[in-house]
């Protein structure tokens, strides 16, 4: 079990989980906020996508590219750097990754063309694994009668992050300029950089296994637990139709024959967050009926919006929008409900690997968003709109069936 050195100050003085106390609630509110404004910068670009394109004269199926890198690069940062924070000092990593990030931002912001933009979102996909090492910090720092309610704060954080980053960008965006955002974004992390290193102590490593090692191990689990692939594989199909859906909305909007700008591309994300803030009720049903059920559960409610979605174009402009803001919610609630779900199936799997194992369901997720970024677009520019809630309906099939084949 890793445990935390004292230091003298600034850094804040540590305990071990045997000798914790209750944590400051000013401390949970900073690794909350840390971990959703690190999430974040994952989705500040979708609703920007349509000004963006213009600004800077891209094509639409080209831009389409910086939220699939992005995904793509947090995939990576999750498989390559989260299991570093057993085998080092999770608050230097933390503060390693905050500078990174920050620079990474205000790259983009300042990017002339996308061949510069593409790899700074690489790079901000990479870096915004921070908030996967505050979410363990969290859980090694609480005492372990409020362990829960801590990690549960901090993940609540991080939904909030998610939820409402493409409602700030929009807004942003559209009064300012998509750079500005970035800008912004960058100015935060540097906030939470220096709040890190002046209150977060530091840890003591918990492994002294090799790098190759620890990388190895997660393909052992991988290999070991048909419960893990079961979850991972699921939730990656869930993923692939969430992010077909986000990434190219403001594409869709932006464009006839609805003409709106990334404000109201952002504004989708409320009715998102109606749904996905409402998920984590799934944990208790999963407590008293099982997981197994709401795994299920969420992937036909996410299937059922996409298909709903996929007869829009049928119907009048004010009633498409209203459909739209519907499916977000449904879709949202269902694949929020099912990634608890699975946290939960996974987790009783080896308590000594959570780590490791969430490592493992989260680089499916994201890549499965990755999938689903770049798949998405071409159907968009090829197809239409109809093609890409077609193809999120069906990857949301494909996840039930998955979750029904015993």
């Amino acid at each position: 079990m890793s445990s935390t050195k004292v230091l003298p100050h600034p850094v804040a003085p540590s305990v071990t989980p045997a000798q914790s106390h209750a944590l400051p609630r000013s401390l949970i509110g900073l690794m909350a906020t840390g971990a959703g404004l690190s999430v974040a910068s994952l989705y500040y670009s979708q609703p920007m996508l349509g000004v963006l394109a213009g600004d800077i004269g891209a094509p639409a199926q080209a831009t389409g590219l910086v939220p699939t890198l992005t995904q793509l690069g947090y995939a990576l940062g999750i498989l390559l750097l989260a299991p570093l924070g057993d085998r080092h000092d999770r608050r230097n990593i933390m503060l390693i990754k905050a500078a990174v990030l920050m620079l990474a931002l205000l790259l983009a912001g300042l990017s002339p063309s996308l061949a510069v933009l593409l790899p700074a979102s690489l790079l901000i996909g990479l870096s915004a694994t921070l908030a996967q090492d505050i979410v363990p910090a969290a859980a090694t720092l609480a005492a372990e009668s409020e362990r829960g309610k801590v990690v549960g704060t901090v993940m609540t954080g991080l939904l909030t992050g998610i939820l409402l980053s493409r409602v700030i960008s929009g807004v942003v965006a559209e009064q300012y300029g998509w750079r500005a955002m970035f800008f912004l974004a960058a100015a935060s992390i540097l906030c939470i950089g220096l709040a890190i290193r002046r209150y977060l102590p530091r840890f003591q490593p918990s492994t002294t296994l090799p790098y190759h090692a620890l990388l190895g191990s997660l393909l052992g689990l991988w290999r070991q637990h048909r419960a893990l692939r079961r979850a991972a594989i699921a939730q990656g199909l869930l993923s692939v139709g969430f992010s077909a859906f986000w990434s190219t909305l403001a594409i869709m909007l932006h464009a006839s024959p609805f003409h709106m700008g990334s404000a109201a591309a952002g504004a989708f994300g409320l009715a998102g967050a109606a749904g996905a803030l409402a998920a984590p009720l799934a944990g208790h049903l999963a407590d008293r009926k099982g997981p197994e059920l709401v795994t299920r559960a969420g992937a036909a409610l996410a299937a059922l919006a996409f298909v709903m979605l996929s007869l829009a174009p049928m119907l009048s402009l004010n009633t498409q929008l209203g459909l739209l803001a519907a499916g977000a919610v449904l879709f949202d609630l269902g694949v929020q409900a099912s990634l608890i779900a699975h946290q939960a199936v996974i987790y009783r799997i080896d308590p000594a690997a959570r780590s490791r194992l969430n490592a493992v369901l989260f680089v499916c997720m994201f890549i499965g968003m990755s999938l689903g970024s770049i798949l998405a677009s071409l159907l968009l520019a090829g197809y239409g709109w109809s093609a890409v809630t077609a193809f999120a309906a069906l990857a949301s099939l494909l996840a039930l069936l998955v979750r029904c084949w015993r």
